[in-house]
């Protein structure tokens, strides 16, 4: 056996140039093909039936099976008119940082190597760029579900008395905490991996701007004290998933403070509106933050995935996740040096070198070059939501805070415009032309449009609105001709 390297390196690396290069390529190209097309059911029915492989097959026939099963059917978030969630488009840069890090398969769980040190220069940029301390601590994850999970344990093991917590569990402690009824649903579902239970966050309405209540939070605070509750946490939202819309950062760190609760705040996106400077203040407060949590790989565009989160007041991380076990014994010099590792700072021992393709797009496009990137995309919004409300068709269902456009059709011919516009948001996906998606918005469901795309442009929101049009006026003539047969049947 000798071992798995290729026999023949050359063979291997014009097989490696070709897919490079055509990858490349189409990337260069996305915008000419569908955003989306639905996967045939017979590479569908390959999958479900492919045996487990005994014997290997050559790069080459895997390539091909790529390029035909796997390349022509994917979610479509690289394409300027994908839509429907706030997902970063990826860039060539990415792709190849990701390809190096890849080719060093470094294990960034813990001891000294140059990997380590780049992600700790990532997260002291992170530090800055939203204003927390530079001895602030953090960690690259998958994304803001696992980064808003660790901020809610750090938060738990730190206000309750985490050494014990640790060892005992919460037992009978009555801890609650706060979210607007828009929070992400991972927020939720972190109280319930933590062992808090889903009902131990309270959901705070909203206000007409869609942002959290404080008022009605205060309120539930106060209820929840006098029945013997024990609040220990407020997650404000920086860009909700429905509409954009920014909770009252800084009222609600004021009210953290004077209630002694840990402030801590999802970013998922909005987080990068602290790089363009003309939207920048409308996140004032969050440098304020116990916790933050955000995603490199939505407006930043960097490829999946990367996630980040970022607390503030040093050895809160480590008094949440740290442990002292033999094979993880810390030196003061050799491999095993370089203390603190990052596995003391979240669950994963294992870890990517996802800092290697944050690097590349900090320093290779700077912030200023990032920041306006979501300039760009919330000017496309403000005039997608401008065209809405001057369309006797179309009706604007939220207020547009970023780059989140929430709108439907309206016609007096259907009756049940929910169905409707569900048609329509479906229509429009399957066409390969555009793809926005779905959300309630106030009872009724809302086309959902999110721009995020750094590929993305105005002549893509004329597309986007355009071939809207003309497929509600295929629906509607299906309404009338329906409507039609029956009237005829009735006489």
């Amino acid at each position: 056996m000798a071992g798995l390297d290729p026999e023949d390196w050359e063979e291997l690396k014009a097989q490696g140039h070709q897919m490079l290069d055509e990858m490349l390529e189409n990337i260069r190209h996305v915008s000419q093909g569908p955003v989306w097309q639905p996967m045939p059911a017979s590479v569908r029915d390959a999958f479900k039936t492919a045996p487990l492989p005994d014997a290997g097959q050559e790069l080459g026939d895997l390539y091909q099976q790529f390029t035909t099963m796997v390349q022509p059917y994917a979610v479509g978030n690289r394409h300027p008119r994908f839509m429907g969630w706030v997902h970063g488009g990826g860039t060539a840069q990415g792709m190849l940082a990701d390809m190096l890090a890849a080719g060093l398969n470094a294990n960034l769980g813990g001891r000294d190597h140059a990997p380590v040190e780049v992600e700790r220069m990532v997260v002291r940029w992170a530090a800055e760029m939203f204003g927390f301390p530079p001895d602030a601590t953090g960690v690259l994850v998958t994304g803001s579900s696992m980064a808003n999970f660790i901020a809610i344990l750090t938060a738990t093991r730190n206000v309750v008395d985490g050494q014990d917590m640790r060892l005992h569990g919460i037992g009978g402690r009555r801890l609650v905490g706060y979210a607007g009824e828009s929070a992400h649903g991972c927020v939720a579902r972190a109280f319930d991996m933590a062992g808090l239970g889903e009902h131990a966050l309270r959901r705070v309405p909203l206000n007409a701007a869609c942002q959290m209540d404080t008022v009605a939070l205060e309120q539930l605070i106060a209820q929840d004290r006098a029945d013997g509750f024990e609040p220990f946490l407020v997650v404000g939202t920086a860009g909700t998933v429905d509409t954009g819309s920014i909770d009252p950062l800084n009222a609600l760190a004021d009210l953290a403070g004077r209630e002694g609760l840990w402030f801590h705040v999802d970013g998922a996106f909005g987080a990068l509106a602290r790089l363009a400077p003309d939207l920048a203040p409308l996140l004032a407060g969050l440098e304020r933050a116990d916790s933050l949590a955000f995603d490199f790989h939505k407006w930043a565009q960097v490829p999946y995935d990367a996630g980040c989160v970022l607390v503030r007041e040093p050895g809160r991380q480590a008094a949440a996740f740290a442990q002292s076990l033999a094979y993880l014994s810390r030196e003061d010099r050799g491999l095993a040096a370089g203390a603190p590792w990052f596995c003391d700072l979240g669950p994963d021992l294992s870890r990517g070198f996802r800092a290697l393709k944050v690097w590349f797009a900090l320093a290779g496009f700077g912030t200023d070059r990032l920041g306006q990137v979501v300039t760009q995309s919330c000017a496309l919004a403000r005039g997608l939501a401008g065209q809405v409300q001057t369309s006797v068709h179309l009706q604007l269902l939220a207020p547009v805070t970023l780059n989140v456009v929430c709108f439907r059709v309206v016609t007096p011919e259907v009756e049940d415009l929910d169905w409707l516009n569900g048609e329509l948001v479906k229509d429009l996906q399957v066409s390969g032309i555009v793809a926005p998606s779905t959300t309630r918005i106030g009872g009724v469901l809302a086309i959902r449009v999110a721009l995020v795309n750094h590929r993305t442009t105005e002549t893509d929101v004329t597309i986007l609105l355009d071939t809207l049009h003309s497929f509600m006026e295929v629906r509607l003539a299906q309404v009338r001709m329906m409507k039609l047969v029956e009237e005829q049947m009735q006489a």
